[in-house]
């Protein structure tokens, strides 16, 4: 248990609770509904965009941050929905189509998304924003169930427009696949995704949420990197790293543990 899953049980139904970057509503029983979002602005095929980039490609790390965030504190995703500041044709069909293939890597069939693109006003520059839904059992959740003296790791390399240039086939960023794998070793406990605050400050947060403080005595990568769409993540473990390392084809580095 962890003093999320405390409050959610201690809540009444559909009470929301916010937590780091999620939204938790418990529904009657042990059921938790959980929901994360992320946007993109400035970064795509338009004219005026700063980071240039393929629609259908920037469907795919949209819809990526909010899965890796759902996966990572143990939720399946179960509906997402797309708004685009973009004309359908052709940056919407571009962009959901990326969204539709991301979406597929976690068992998501073109059903479970709805959306909305802008068919009134001309756009000079893209803005999208992907929702996703997912669910878990409060034994399921895995946030704040780290404990002092557990070992930390990163997987996957921090990247972030416009300091990098990558795209969502980046063999050293994350994708739903390797977080699922990398939770699924027996000895993983917890994982929390790199955004644009760099890995020093999600591994802080990891660790005040168990109390904790982070006893890291060298950096593989600056710790104030920016993840951007969740290109990493910090783990806590108790198990051997090399362990974690057969289990993805991903950068992992040995950080240091929980005190």
């Amino acid at each position: 248990m962890s003093a999320l899953t405390d409050r959610l049980t201690a809540a009444a139904p559909w009470a929301p609770i916010r937590h780091r970057d999620l939204l938790y509503l418990r529904t009657d029983g042990t059921e938790v509904l959980v929901i994360a979002c992320d946007s993109d602005g400035g970064i795509g095929p338009k004219p005026h965009d700063v980071v240039p980039i393929g629609g259908y490609s920037l469907g795919r790390t949209a819809a990526r941050v909010p899965l890796l965030e759902l996966l990572a504190a143990g939720a399946v995703p179960v509906a997402v929905s797309d708004t685009l500041a973009v004309e359908m044709e052709p940056t919407g069909r571009d962009i959901i189509a990326g969204v539709v293939d991301e979406i597929a890597m976690v068992g998501l069939g073109p059903d479970a998304l709805t959306g909305s693109t802008e068919d009134n006003v001309p756009t000079v520059a893209t803005g999208v924003g992907v929702t996703v839904v997912g669910r878990a059992s409060l034994d399921m959740l895995r946030v704040g169930t780290s404990r002092p003296g557990d070992r930390l790791a990163l997987v996957g390399r921090p990247k972030s427009a416009p300091a990098h240039r990558f795209d969502h086939t980046d063999a050293e960023i994350l994708h739903p696949g390797v977080v699922r794998d990398v939770l699924a070793v027996p000895g993983v406990v917890e994982a929390l995704p790199v955004g644009s605050r760099g890995p020093r400050a999600e591994a802080d947060d990891l660790a005040a949420g168990v109390d904790a403080t982070c006893r890291i005595p060298a950096w593989p990568v600056p710790p104030q990197d920016s993840g951007g769409p969740s290109t990493a993540m910090i783990v806590s473990h108790r198990t051997d790293i090399e362990a974690i390392r057969v289990a993805t084809d991903r950068p992992v580095w040995h950080l240091g543990n929980l005190t």
